[in-house]
């Protein structure tokens, strides 16, 4: 039929006696099809053979789908990243809608039938075609997640979405950027229909196109209007104030790409369709040369990639398949472990002193994974046999055939060693052995192993089936063996493992400290507790640093900067927020949250206030003397220079660690990309000159290490 030059091996061309044309993507060389301009060129003639087609009656429609495991999805964003040409990259973004003007546009309908991933690019494709079927299957991802890396969708997808769903409910699917299983996309709008297989998903396809002989996109209809309205509308006008209202009120206007999806909605709203996609290739032109996005696709993109590629797992040693894991303490953290193993296929073993209690655990695992069903990730069907895939249990004997055991009971040594023990005397000899202590020498620990060299710390951060980072901690005789197990395994659970060292507060959990620290010293400065916390806030971090020090507790405050001590020995020089961590625990007896007294003040409901009496010990002389971004400034920079020395010392392996590291684990903003691409969007000389400044006026704590040049890359 059509000649395969004409595909450049990248698309495979049928037609059948109904005169229904399937285009199935295949490129060569590539386990996936993904976006890339060879594709979009491939496309070319294809499309133009397509319009000849139906000139001369011989084309009914058009079903286009994919020959590999995935679908089609986004490529390497270095275009983007390296870009500083506005023009250049507006003239890309118009290339690529063009293409998929030209797509939607065939003369008759398209339907795009999804059998695998369509992620980004590769699902703006999908939106072009007029109507989609995906395959019921969960492992399946949809969806336009370019948020995540500070840029927005550039294809169109944006005011396709205005189009079909309405602006109201177009923006939280934007903004998030999520990637949804088939069932999700189904229900929030993303596609029309699902298929229980690929025989079924191209009937049904066929049937479609075989009822709608002549489909028109909304947009390109003189009739069509978009789904509830504009931005003309005084009443859908009010609802985008508060939109973004609220926005700017949790983002605090760091992250530009979500404020530009809903400037695009707004003002694309009010006019047609390619003024619309025009003033969608603007604001995508102004994202990616801005510095946000650099930050933002260096760490979360190639700096994630490296790390899943296994940047920092020992070479020479085969992947590591866990198929069952036992999980000591049913607590909220050992549940939180349980369901991320359980909700990836692998079968667990819940401990704890008795089985009533241990019952709690799978009690969460059973309301975590209804609140999936009732999202869609997850079908009704699937239920009973997840849930089968969870023992609870009060003896030991019940982890012989574990491939590891996760240790997650309260922070004393001795009851750590005790229970890990006793599991480790059922297991064979190359089942791994992992504590997710937070303060703990793992190598403090392993003395208790009878196999210390299979005895690694898996340090999961609070909730630990949502946050997506572990802390692989290696102790003095953690094989190289043990810490390639130990990162296989938290790949196999999604989520990203960075290798730290054996060290005091290990890596997170040290740098977050500093922010305290910072926070606590400007209290004792005189600065208000109130702009201090706001300070915190607006960055971008997660909490004030005095509301976070509450949260945490003022006596871990102290317990690291002990051990630091200790560590450091005779150059120690004690943090000046130290005095008062110790006027607020020993003196005031308010050591934070749990006794619901210290910096704030808490009611029955955890509603927190500052304390009306801290003025009295700590009094606020630089109430109007103060400068917002000297104060702000110090917040940070603090964090990073202690990154620096994790990675002057050895803690951490890699700025790609430290970077994601940072965001993941204690929140350091993700607007930044990261403790060391800070300092590079910063500029490093300007950031080390910054240092000496804050270094003569407020001490040694802002001393770089001396090769900082280097080690920041």
């Amino acid at each position: 039929m059509i000649c395969a030059d004409l595909t450049k091996n990248m698309i495979r061309y049928q037609r059948d006696t109904d005169n229904i044309v399937t285009l199935s993507l295949d490129m060569d060389g590539s386990h996936n099809n993904i976006i890339t301009h060879e594709l979009g060129q491939a496309f070319v003639p294809v499309l133009q053979y397509l319009q000849q087609e139906k000139a001369r009656g011989a084309l009914r429609g058009v079903i286009l789908t994919s020959s590999k495991k995935t679908f089609l999805e986004s490529g390497d964003p270095s275009f983007f990243y390296e870009s500083t040409d506005p023009a250049a990259v507006f003239q890309v973004a118009e290339q690529f809608k063009q293409f998929l003007r030209d797509l939607e546009r065939p003369g008759v309908p398209v339907v795009a039938a999804l059998n695998g991933d369509a992620i980004g690019a590769g699902f703006e494709v999908a939106l072009a075609c007029h109507h989609r079927i995906a395959l019921d299957d969960p492992k399946i991802r949809l969806g336009l997640q370019e948020v995540k890396i500070g840029l927005m969708p550039y294809g169109g997808a944006i005011i396709r979405l205005l189009w079909l769903l309405g602006l109201a409910r177009a923006y939280p699917i934007l903004r998030r950027g999520r990637r949804h299983s088939p069932q999700e996309a189904l229900k929030v709008g993303l596609i029309d229909e699902l298929a229980s297989d690929r025989r079924e998903m191209l009937d049904k396809a066929k049937t479609w196109l075989l009822e709608h002989r002549d489909q028109c996109r909304p947009w390109d209809s003189p009739q069509g209007r978009i789904v509830g309205g504009t931005a003309k509308d005084h009443e859908l006008a009010e609802k985008i104030r508060e939109m973004a209202a609220a926005l700017s009120a949790e983002t605090h206007d760091n992250y530009p790409a979500q404020q530009a999806i809903l400037h695009v909605l707004t003002e694309g709203s009010k006019v047609d369709f390619d003024t619309a996609c025009r003033i969608d290739s603007r604001h995508f032109a102004s994202l990616a040369c801005g510095q946000t996005s650099k930050n933002m696709i260096r760490t979360f993109y190639y700096d994630k990639r490296d790390i899943q590629r296994g940047i920092n797992r020992p070479k020479g040693y085969g992947r590591f398949r866990p198929r069952k894991v036992g999980i000591i303490g049913s607590g909220m953290m050992g549940s939180g472990i349980a369901f991320a193993c359980i909700r990836n296929g692998m079968s667990v073993v819940l401990k704890d002193v008795s089985k009533p209690i241990a019952e709690r655990g799978r009690e969460y695992v059973r309301q975590r994974l209804d609140e999936l069903i009732q999202r869609g990730t997850f079908q009704p069907s699937e239920r009973a046999d997840i849930l089968s895939r969870i023992k609870t249990t009060e003896d030991s004997r019940d982890f012989a055939d574990c491939d590891l055991v996760i240790e997650a009971v309260f922070e004393n040594a001795n009851v750590k060693q005790k229970v890990t023990r006793e599991a480790e005397e059922h297991l064979d000899e190359y089942s791994l052995l992992g504590s997710n202590t937070i303060s703990i020498p793992i190598t403090r620990l392993a003395k208790g192993s009878l196999r210390p060299q299979n005895y690694v710390g898996l340090h999961f951060f609070h909730p630990a089936d949502q946050v997506p980072l572990v802390e692989i901690v290696r102790g003095e005789q953690t094989s190289d063996e043990t810490v390639a197990r130990a990162c296989d395994f938290v790949n196999a659970i999604q989520k990203i493992p960075i290798v730290v060292k054996d060290d005091w507060g290990f890596y997170a959990a040290r740098v977050q400290n500093t922010y305290l620290l910072e926070g606590i010293t400007l209290v004792q400065e005189g600065y208000s507790p109130a702009l201090i916390d706001n300070l915190g806030a607006q960055l971008g971090m997660p909490r004030g640093p005095l509301a976070l020090a509450d949260e945490l507790g003022l006596g871990l405050s102290l317990r690291y900067e002990q051990q630091a001590a200790e560590h450091y020995g005779s150059q120690y020089i004690q943090h000046p927020a130290v005095p008062a961590i110790q006027k607020m625990v020993n003196e005031l007896e308010r050591p934070g949250k749990q006794r619901q007294l210290g910096f704030y003040d808490y009611d029955e409901q955890g509603k927190r206030q500052l304390w009306a009496g801290l003025s009295d010990y700590f009094p606020q002389t630089r109430a109007d003397d103060f400068d917002r971004q000297e104060i702000s400034e110090r917040l940070l920079f603090a964090q990073v220079i202690e990154a620096v020395w994790c990675r002057y010392e050895g803690v951490i392996r890699s700025n790609q660690a430290a970077n994601l590291g940072s965001v993941h684990g204690w929140g350091f903003p993700g607007c930044h990309g990261g403790v060391i691409q800070f300092v590079h969007s910063y500029g490093v000389d300007q950031f080390l000159a910054r240092c000496q400044y804050f270094r003569k006026h407020y001490g040694q704590r802002f001393r770089p290490p001396r090769n900082f040049v280097e080690l920041v890359g």
